[in-house]
C-alpha cells in the first residue's frame, strides 16, 4: 500500500471525522437539518454528524448515501441509536440508485466542495426529489472578499490532494441553480477559523 493510499483509507476519515465535529459546523448543521421530512436522501452522510440533528417526529425514513466505507463505519454506533430507519447506501452521488420522484427531502452539508462532478450530482438530486420537495444544504465556498477569493484560488490546488477532493473555490449557489434548482432561502457568513475555508451558504432549493 502506498503512502496515498494510507493517508486515504486511514488517515483522512478521521481527520473528515474529527473536522466536521466543530462547534461551528455544529451549529450550522443545527440550522438546516431539522428542517428534513418524510423520506430523507442526506448525500455525504459521512460519519453520522448529522443524526441527532434529524426530528424523529416527521423523518419516516432516512437514506444515508456514503461512498466511504471508513466513515459508514464510523456512523454505525450513532445509526444504532437513530430513532427512525437509517439505510445505508455505499455509492457516490453522480449516479443515486434510487427511483426518480422518490423521497420529499434532499440533505447535504459540506459534501457538494468534494463531489468530482458537482453539477451532475445535483442533478441526480434534482431527479430523485418529488417535485415539492426540497434540497436543504449548508456548505463552504468563494468568498466575497477579493483577498480571500485570491489565497483560495492560490491555495486550492494543494488543498484537494490533502482534503480528499474538497474545493475552496466552488460557488454552491451557481451549481445549485445551473442544476435546475431553484434557490427559495440563502443566507452566507464566515464561520470563526481560517477564512479561505470557512465562508458558508446555507438554505434550501427547490427542483424546477
Amino acid at each position: 500500500m502506498s503512502v496515498q493510499q494510507f493517508y486515504t483509507r486511514h488517515v483522512l476519515p478521521r481527520l473528515i471525522h474529527a473536522t466536521c465535529a466543530s462547534r461551528p459546523i455544529e451549529r450550522q448543521r443545527g440550522k438546516v437539518v431539522p428542517g428534513a421530512s418524510g423520506r430523507v436522501l442526506e448525500v455525504g452522510f459521512g460519519s453520522g454528524h448529522n443524526l441527532p440533528w434529524y426530528d424523529p417526529g416527521v423523518v419516516t425514513e432516512l437514506l444515508a448515501l456514503e461512498p466511504s466505507a471508513a466513515l459508514l463505519e464510523m456512523a454505525r454506533p450513532a445509526i444504532g441509536e437513530a430513532e427512525f430507519p437509517v439505510i445505508e447506501i455505499p455509492s457516490g452521488a453522480e449516479a443515486i440508485p434510487l427511483s426518480s420522484r422518490s423521497v420529499d427531502t434532499v440533505v447535504m452539508t459540506y459534501t457538494l466542495c468534494s463531489i468530482p462532478e458537482a453539477v451532475a450530482a445535483l442533478d441526480e438530486m434534482r431527479r430523485v426529489l418529488k417535485p415539492r420537495g426540497r434540497l436543504i444544504f449548508v456548505e463552504h465556498g468563494v468568498a466575497p472578499d477579493a483577498g480571500v477569493r485570491r489565497w483560495q484560488g492560490r491555495l486550492n490546488p494543494l488543498w484537494r490532494r490533502v482534503s480528499g477532493g474538497c474545493q475552496l473555490t466552488l460557488d454552491p449557489p451557481h451549481e445549485i441553480a445551473a442544476a435546475g434548482f431553484s434557490i427559495e432561502s440563502l443566507e452566507t457568513l464566515y464561520l470563526p477559523g481560517w477564512r479561505p475555508a470557512t465562508f458558508n451558504y446555507w438554505g434550501w432549493a427547490r427542483p424546477t
